[in-house]
């Protein structure tokens, strides 16, 4: 018949036009999802990196950070944590930057060197760097048994590389941390503490951590402190030095303060930021620590008198 042809061409055409539709539709919906995304996803705390500047934590007496937060102030910048519940120096990338060790063999006894690069999210390595306790980087290392601590101050180089004179104690796993303010391309200054591992070759025989004391004695010098350090809040250390006659040392300003605290969890090895009081408390050096989980810590207390700096170590258990 001559319609039969004509009805089923305009059926198929129809059936067509809606299925095209349909697609187009989808297509559609699409597109506007991934033009306008959730400001964040899932909900929760904005992802790591992103918080302003100007976000700061309590200042003054309160110094309460609450663990697992992402950021908090140090300094003026941003500082962006490696560990989830507030320890940094866990990872070899955080906040857009990471540590790129060029380091070559180590040798225990021997003066080796070590060298890395900051780069940016970009691979591009970093340059500028804010000085923070009269340094523009600080670099702690350590055995992972918490001896052979050093805590250096490397140079940098045109193209980004920082290098510093290193000779490891004893063969074993190291751990090497890179403690910076990086400049951004906006100026936006991050705070980071990055860490990497570092090999030793030889036998590693680790010692057990010393048993919790609240007072060492390190070339003459006794260095003892009061406090106790509770989890998720900031609390006062304070730090009294004195000579081999029992008066108050002579207590020179090294890295911007009367002294520079370094603490370390044992078995990750967690970095802690230690935040000093500007001004002395009579003849005592006060420290903020906030102690991210329970567990034992080394501390480690740089001071200087007569422009030799000794280093104070002390095991401190948090219950």
């Amino acid at each position: 018949m001559a319609t039969g042809p004509a009805v089923v061409d305009r059926d198929t055409v129809r059936l067509a036009l809606v299925v095209g539709g349909l697609v187009l539709a989808v297509l559609l919906g699409f597109g506007l999802g991934r033009l306008n995304p959730p400001a964040n996803p899932g909900g929760g705390a904005a992802p790591a990196g992103t918080v302003p500047a100007g976000d700061a934590a309590p200042a003054g007496g309160a110094h309460s950070h609450a663990p697992g937060t992402g950021a908090h102030s140090h300094d003026g910048a941003t500082v962006t944590q490696g560990g989830g519940d507030g320890a940094t120096g866990l990872s070899i990338s955080s906040a857009g930057y990471t540590l790129v060790p060029s380091t070559g063999d180590l040798t225990a006894g021997r003066v080796g060197e070590l060298r890395f690069q900051v780069r940016d999210d970009k691979r591009r390595a970093v340059t500028r760097f804010a000085v923070v306790h009269d340094k523009p980087m600080h670099v702690i290392v350590v055995r992972r048994d918490l001896t052979g601590y050093r805590h250096l101050h490397p140079t940098m180089a045109a193209d980004g590389t920082w290098s510093v004179p290193l000779t490891p104690t004893a063969p074993g796993a190291w751990r090497m941390y890179a403690d910076f303010t990086a400049v951004a391309d906006d100026g936006r200054q991050v705070a980071a503490v990055l860490g990497a591992d570092l090999a030793v070759p030889g036998d590693y025989l680790p010692r057990p951590l010393p048993a919790p004391e609240t007072s060492a004695t390190v070339d003459g010098f006794t260095v003892g402190f009061t406090g106790t350090p509770d989890v998720g809040r900031s609390v006062p250390l304070r730090f009294r030095v004195t000579d081999a006659g029992g008066a108050a040392a002579a207590l020179e300003p090294y890295l911007g303060a009367f002294g520079h605290l370094v603490a370390l969890r044992d078995g990750d090895l967690g970095y802690l930021h230690v935040h000093p009081e500007p001004v002395r408390d009579g003849d005592a050096v006060t420290f903020w620590l906030t102690a991210p989980g329970p567990g034992r810590y080394r501390m480690f207390l740089d001071f200087q008198v007569g422009g030799v700096v000794r280093t104070a170590e002390f095991t401190l258990t948090v219950a």
